[in-house]
């Protein structure tokens, strides 16, 4: 197949970004170079004029761009200069160079290495410099230029090499030069884990979804590119560790958390590795690895939400190859003979939209991400807006006046185990929406726009999921009739309370 630059829509030339897919046992095609495009995307294929239009604002080199997860058209740039630009990109891109930015952060005393938006939070912002500080804006205000930062945590002792967060953007886990993983609470800047294993020199270090593990890549103690795999809660002793090979190159770990699957990227190198991360023993099992004699200078990746579904592609890399002039792009296709659309390999994903204001997030609550399907024309699964969250002690105190005992003992006195309270007094709309996920969706599978099975496959796969669906709806027939006869007991220990009285 023939390789093509490509001229991606919001692909600046300033940075790469970074994300990755899954295994299902069937194994993946990868397809490099020219895709088949539609009439007018196949115009924006092929080498670019050196002419143009950039994105040139900085008065330094710019040192690291990310996009805004919950807008296609704003970027957030750092650079030398030791500022943090924000730029919106006209809808229609570029006719001309731009150099007009909607907001500069201007407070580190060095140079900006490093830049990540919050996963959840819409207008968060955090910067990393050269100054050893990590600083957290707010870019939620009218002012064109930001002088304080919401926050500075101060607690790193050299450069920040990395930032990830967590997924609901409750902790964040640097790597430093000083050889230290610290994993950090974000809005105050304390330390609750840090790495003291000499073992290891960390470069890059990643949040591996909702599995509370870490994953870092660096070198051993002979120099050996290594990755280790660690606990968040507990970073005393890597959980494993797996020497690559002796180049020299950084090793860029990407973690896909709806499919389990991990691939390490090294620059300079030519090859992808694809490792399926479980739970259990061993936590880090190789399947195979793409290879190419192309190195890549840096790779980018395409948001879920911009993959080609009717060909059952579940990711798309972008390579940056320097010793070719061009970005290469490389899509990872599972075989499959249905056109249909795949629900097993594309499982629910997270939205652009965020679960959080920037004040609710400062203010201290934590929401997980708003999560959407990849089957065309559907909505998000989570779209009806949350109540903020409150601590528990809170919440039972204003919804529940009468003393814990009581309600410890109205349910042990039917044998029954008591509910919680905060399960007990949810609201209806709640309640209402967990049955209508529960009843209408499982693991993002709908029902009723599910196609009737064409193949054998198919009907089984069908089968399993009317299994599961049956088994939630009796879990929640026996939650009913639990709480129903909670209900029942209350009232008729109020009513013998009223008789006495």
């Amino acid at each position: 197949m023939t390789r093509c630059g490509q001229k991606l829509p919001g692909f600046l030339g300033l940075g790469l970004y970074q994300s990755l897919p899954g295994h299902w046992g069937c194994g993946l095609w990868v397809r490099c170079g020219g895709r088949k495009e539609s009439p007018d995307r196949a115009q924006e294929t092929g080498k670019l004029d050196p002419h143009y239009p950039k994105v040139c604002g900085h008065r330094g080199n710019v040192l690291d761009i990310k996009w805004n997860p919950f807008d296609d058209f704003e970027i957030a740039s750092c650079s030398e200069d030791a500022t943090i630009k924000i730029w919106k990109i006209p809808k229609q891109l570029l006719a001309r160079n731009l150099t007009t930015y909607r907001k500069e952060l201007v407070g580190h005393s060095r140079r900006v290495g490093l830049v990540e938006w919050h996963p959840t939070a819409a207008n968060i912002l955090f910067s990393a410099g050269y100054d050893y500080k990590v600083m957290v804006w707010n870019l939620d205000t009218k002012e064109s230029v930001i002088a304080n930062p919401m926050r500075t945590i101060t607690c790193h002792q050299d450069v920040i090499l990395s930032m990830s967060f967590n997924t609901n953007g409750s902790l964040l886990a640097t790597t430093c030069k000083d050889r230290k993983i610290r994993v950090v609470d974000p809005r105050v800047g304390i330390v609750l884990q840090e790495a003291s294993y000499k073992g290891h020199r960390a470069n890059k270090v990643l949040f591996l979804g909702n599995l509370k593990k870490l994953l870092s890549t660096g070198t051993s103690r002979w120099n050996n590119r290594q990755m280790a795999l660690w606990d968040q809660d507990n970073l005393s002793m890597p959980l494993t560790e797996e020497d690559l090979d002796g180049s020299s190159g950084v090793l860029f770990p990407f973690y896909d958390s709806d499919t389990s699957m991990l691939y390490i990227v090294g620059k300079g190198d030519g090859n992808i590795r694809y490792y399926e991360v479980n739970t259990e023993k061993p936590y880090l099992s190789y399947l195979t690895e793409y290879r190419s004699y192309n190195p890549q200078k840096g790779i980018g990746v395409m948001p879920k939400r911009g993959l080609d579904v009717s060909s059952c592609e579940v990711f798309r890399f972008y390579k940056l190859i320097t010793t070719k002039s061009l970005i290469e792009p490389v899509s990872m296709i599972v075989p499959r003979r249905s056109e249909s659309y795949q629900e097993d390999i594309y499982p629910p994903t997270a939205a652009a939209q965020p679960s959080l204001a920037a004040h609710e997030w400062l203010g201290g609550m934590n929401r997980e991400p708003i999560m959407m399907s990849l089957r065309p024309g559907s909505e998000l699964l989570d779209s009806q807006p949350l109540p903020p969250e409150k601590p528990f002690s809170n919440f039972m105190v204003r919804v529940s006046p009468r003393p814990l005992e009581h309600m410890v003992q109205l349910g042990t006195n039917d044998g029954h185990a008591p509910c919680s309270l905060l399960e007990e007094k949810a609201p209806k709309w709640a309640t209402e929406q967990r049955l209508e996920e529960r009843s209408w969706l499982t693991n993002g599978f709908d029902i009723f726009e599910c196609p009737p099975p064409k193949t054998e496959n198919e009907l089984l796969q069908m089968f399993y999921r009317q299994q599961e669906e049956i088994r939630r709806l009796r879990e929640l027939l026996i939650q009913r009739e639990v709480q129903t006869k909670q209900l029942e007991l209350e009232i008729k220990n109020l009513r013998m309370g009223l008789g006495q009285f």
